[in-house]
């Protein structure tokens, strides 16, 4: 993919992109979305609503996806920014005022703002990776994370938590969306023996005689969380595995590369709404 295979300007697309919500981030005033595969124009193997340009789907079809995403999300479709991920725990600082295109060139695996008077989103994009939007609950700064079993090895989410501390204190909140299940995921001896000790008070590695172990994710994200300072009260989850249901989820485990991918999208918010506050 090149600068040049990407539009400049994405077109106004009608019709509706399929997305959940997390009540917890809803009630504090964030605008945000987590889209499933349903609702774009992509045609077959990346039907419909696929985010990315890499996989080699028509660009004028992804473009017209973000354009319904935008849209979802109230900020113009140039506005969605992200990041060329790479499993690792960087995040990426937003104003607002950079040039989308460019930006999907930098490397890394989260954006996060601070509230300004511009209309923009941070964004991820993930086909079985745990996305996870975070916000600080006083001051409207949100972050997007990107974390698959490297970044969560590595504590992206808890990284990201104390990054946001540099727009200043409040308490944060943060919602997991959905991602490769514990069900689903299978992997090495190694990798269990990495992740194992990240929540050493749960149960986040299932053996299975005669098979090789399970992880679950979801456990260990919440644990560095909870672990960076949020109450468990104050973290959402959406459930749903990506590779156990194919109608509503793209999986790059179970489809391989001609996948689509998802994208989970959060704005700053402007300023703190009264009648949010508790």
């Amino acid at each position: 993919m090149s600068f040049d295979d990407i539009p400049s300007t994405q077109p106004t697309a009608e019709g509706h992109a399929g997305h959940e919500i997390s009540p917890l981030l809803s009630r504090h005033g964030f605008r945000h979305a987590f889209f499933h595969r349903q609702g774009g124009l992509s045609l077959e193997p990346y039907s419909s609503l696929n985010f990315s340009y890499a996989v080699g789907d028509d660009s004028k079809a992804v473009a017209d996806n973000f354009s319904r995403a935008a849209a979802v999300i109230g900020v113009p479709a140039d506005k969605l920014y992200f990041l060329e991920q790479v499993h690792e725990r960087k995040g990426v600082k937003l104003n607002g005022s950079e040039d989308h295109r460019a930006t999907m060139f930098i490397q890394g695996d989260a954006l996060l703002a601070e509230a300004n008077s511009r209309d923009f989103a941070c964004c991820v994009r993930v086909a079985d990776c745990v996305p996870i939007l975070l916000a600080n609950r006083d001051n409207g700064a949100v972050a997007a994370i990107h974390s698959g079993w490297r970044g969560t090895a590595m504590n992206i989410a808890g990284a990201l938590c104390a990054q946001l501390s540099d727009y200043g204190p409040g308490p944060l909140i943060a919602c997991i969306g959905p991602h490769i299940s514990a069900t689903a995921f299978e992997i090495s001896e190694e990798v269990a023996a990495e992740l194992r000790p990240l929540a050493p008070a749960a149960k986040v590695i299932h053996e299975i005689p005669g098979a090789r172990p399970h992880a679950d994710l979801r456990i260990i994200i919440r644990t560095q969380l909870e672990a960076a300072g949020l109450d468990p009260a104050d973290i959402d989850d959406l459930d749903g595995c990506t590779v156990g249901d194919p109608e509503r989820y793209f999986s790059f485990r179970r489809d391989g590369k001609r996948s689509g991918r998802h994208l989970a999208a959060i704005a700053p918010r402007q300023s703190k709404d009264p009648s949010s506050a508790s």
